[in-house]
């Protein structure tokens, strides 16, 4: 049987780039949900606050699709990635200001990465509430060592750090060679635990996807 498609709620690259590596078939549309003006409540849970904003992702996307009148097998998903360092949450920066900052707090130290995955169906029950869900949260230790200021200079000056969770990219800054280690799902530090979501998919599917 072919899974059914992914509906992926969010133009974020890495994740597309996740998906498409782990065969999964899927289109991507921004929801149209600015998550970065939300603000946590200060009792907020780190995996609790990216499931549910993840879910408030993935209802918008459900809402794009029906109003499209699209009925084939779907599933719709949301995704949300925050640090957490100090028992504070992190989440995009809006400016290379406080992206050195965040930048500069993981210099030697390490922080945990949240991302909180939401998948939907699009039939629901007379509340609203899809009858085909699940939201869970992955998280990994991630820890730094020492970044010169030059560095992170010109970093910032690339704006590569634009649209990323804690102003980085964990592949990216891999590659480019600075001293990062991972404990944990390496995939949902970069946006999505595609393993896990390929356990789930497989799961709702075998359940019966409408």
């Amino acid at each position: 049987m072919v899974a059914p498609l992914i509906w992926l709620a969010s133009r974020s690259p890495r994740r597309r780039q996740l998906l498409t590596e782990a065969g999964l078939q899927h289109i991507a549309e921004h929801p149209g949900i600015e998550d970065s003006e939300l603000i946590a409540p200060a009792n907020a849970k780190p995996s609790e606050w990216v499931a549910s904003l993840a879910y408030l992702k993935a209802c918008a996307g459900a809402a794009i699709v029906r109003e499209r009148g699209i009925d084939e097998p779907l599933l719709v998903l949301g995704a949300d990635t925050a640090c957490v360092q100090n028992g504070r949450m992190i989440g995009t920066p809006n400016s290379a200001t406080e992206a050195r900052s965040m930048l500069e707090s993981f210099c030697s130290e390490s922080h945990e990465v949240v991302t909180g995955v939401a998948l939907i169906g699009l039939e629901t029950c007379e509340t609203g509430v899809p009858k085909v869900r699940s939201l869970f949260a992955s998280s990994a230790v991630v820890k730094w060592g020492n970044v010169s200021e030059a560095e992170i200079a010109r970093y910032l000056a690339s704006n590569a750090w634009q649209g990323k969770a804690g102003a980085y990219n964990l592949r990216e800054r891999l590659d480019a060679g600075w001293p990062i280690t991972c404990e944990g799902d390496a995939n949902g530090v970069m946006g999505l635990p595609v393993a896990a979501v390929i356990r789930k998919v497989t799961l709702l599917y075998a359940g019966g996807v409408s």
